[in-house]
């Protein structure tokens, strides 16, 4: 199988109300992330087979999403006021044609933007995720 097309993926941000309702930021032009990992602890013994290393699966992380953005303040700045926030949002990472949909709580840990003097505007917006992605696999 060839590869999948990336365009039209988005990140979308609740509005934190009883019945939510989810809007995309806006001109996302990157998305990395969720990077999940595991945590493994060495259960390594004195009787461990043949002298190899043995190990078990221990706490999970959900690691950070990072968005690139062509930056715009009147857009991206409403983001600030989750920098405030200690809670996590609900957040839906979108992938385009029905792929498939990972629910996350975000926390907004870093905001960081670029004027360049012979370039557009840019941003980087880090999140972190708290707890577990929920995955709907798309059709």
């Amino acid at each position: 199988m060839a590869g999948l097309d990336a365009y039209g993926i988005a990140l979308e941000r609740g509005d934190g109300q009883s019945t939510e309702t989810f809007a995309a930021i806006a001109n996302v032009t990157s998305v990395k992330g969720p990077e999940i990992e595991r945590e493994t602890y060495d259960v390594t013994a004195h009787d461990s087979p043949d002298g190899w290393r043995e190990f078990i699966g221990g706490l999970k992380d959900g690691g950070d999403v990072t968005l690139t953005v062509n930056y715009d303040p009147r857009e991206h700045d409403t983001l600030i006021a989750d920098y405030a926030d200690a809670d996590p949002r609900n957040y839906k990472l979108v992938f385009p044609q029905g792929l498939g949909t990972w629910q996350l709580k975000l926390i907004l840990t870093k905001f960081s933007q670029e004027a360049p003097v012979d370039d557009k505007l840019s941003a980087e917006i880090t999140f972190k995720v708290s707890g577990k992605p929920v995955i709907t696999a798309g059709t």
